[in-house]
């Protein structure tokens, strides 16, 4: 197990103000509970920074365990865990986490990968809004954590969850909260980016996730829906430059220090705003990442990583291999 159930959540939850609340009596811990589906994967913990985003709610969603034989991917970024209408997790905010969801974690586990379920996105209702204060939302984390005993969580902060101050140090405190009873839980955190890098509200996060030691392993960037571009390769260089710096300032680290924490999710093929991300450049994004020794490398979603015409739910629109973009990440050896 890698995971462990929290424990007196008052300790460590933000203040308004930011402070960090004095620790009250300890309460008795809780019998930790048995997860849905037990970790019991073979897969390589040195591969989880490859891993692609997995929707199954549209898209004609491909059986994973025949994908990992076929592109080598090893892990696989779930989407999108939501609020089920108050401060408790959902698959898509209507899927129970014991469902047909967990059959296919199981399913992935026995073909010897694993997951990280993703946490949020850019519709539907967040848990970061939805619960009502850092504790609450600490222990709605916990259950997906618990759920499926993980090694990792990706939270996708976007659209109203980010720009938002109150929202944002929520989420933040709960981070903290959850680092705190999960030592080696890996915690990675998206958003998005301008081209220079991130705008003031994601500034504002990195800056306040230091300022508060909120235990935020990895930042990554989502470089795409700029508005327009040919080079989309060389914006997601200069976009990734940009964090590098919002980083190295906020945690006060170097650069080389910094790129250790970053990473970069792209959009394969034809993205909302009509840019085109080849899979020629998406693997020249995957050498600079490597290059700068980034620990995550991923796109957003396997579901599109097919050739087609017109760009839909289930196809990228561009002429390419199918499941390319899955094996490039595949070589991505963060």
């Amino acid at each position: 197990m890698r995971s462990r159930t929290l424990t007196a959540l008052t300790a460590a939850a933000l203040l308004p103000l930011g402070l960090w609340a004095a620790p009250g009596a300890a309460s008795a811990e809780a019998e930790e509970p048995a997860p849905i589906v037990a970790n019991d994967s073979a897969a390589d913990p040195s591969a989880m920074g490859a891993a692609p985003y997995l929707y199954y709610g549209w898209g004609n969603p491909p059986d994973a365990a025949q994908l990992m034989q076929q592109t080598g991917v090893q892990w696989f970024t779930l989407a999108f865990i939501l609020s089920d209408g108050g401060c408790s997790p959902a698959w898509d905010g209507t899927r129970p986490l014991d469902g047909a969801d967990a059959d296919r974690i199981a399913a992935i586990r026995a073909a010897g990968g694993d997951v990280i379920p993703s946490i949020g996105g850019w519709s539907g209702n967040k848990l970061g809004e939805a619960c009502s204060d850092s504790e609450s939302l600490a222990a709605a984390y916990q259950q997906v954590v618990d759920a499926y005993d993980l090694a990792a969580i990706d939270i996708d902060i976007e659209s109203t969850e980010i720009e938002n101050e109150a929202t944002q140090d929520r989420v933040l405190g709960a981070v903290r909260i959850l680092k705190d009873a999960n030592p080696d839980l890996h915690v990675a955190m998206t958003l998005g980016t301008a081209v220079e890098g991130p705008n003031s509200w994601g500034e504002r996060l990195i800056t306040r996730a230091a300022e508060t030691d909120a235990g935020v392993d990895n930042w990554t960037i989502m470089p795409f829906n700029f508005g327009g571009g040919s080079d989309m390769a060389g914006a997601t260089q200069q976009a990734s430059e940009g964090l590098n710096e919002v980083i190295s300032s906020a945690y006060g680290i170097s650069s080389a220090e910094a790129y250790a924490m970053q990473g970069i999710s792209s959009m394969n093929g034809i993205t909302d705003q009509g840019e085109t991300v080849t899979a020629a450049a998406y693997t020249q994004m995957r050498d600079f990442a490597q290059a700068n020794g980034m620990s995550r490398f991923t796109f957003w979603s396997v579901n599109r990583d097919r050739p087609c015409a017109t760009p839909t739910d289930s196809c990228g629109g561009i002429d390419q291999q199918e499941w390319e973009f899955t094996s490039i990440t595949a070589g991505f050896a963060g």
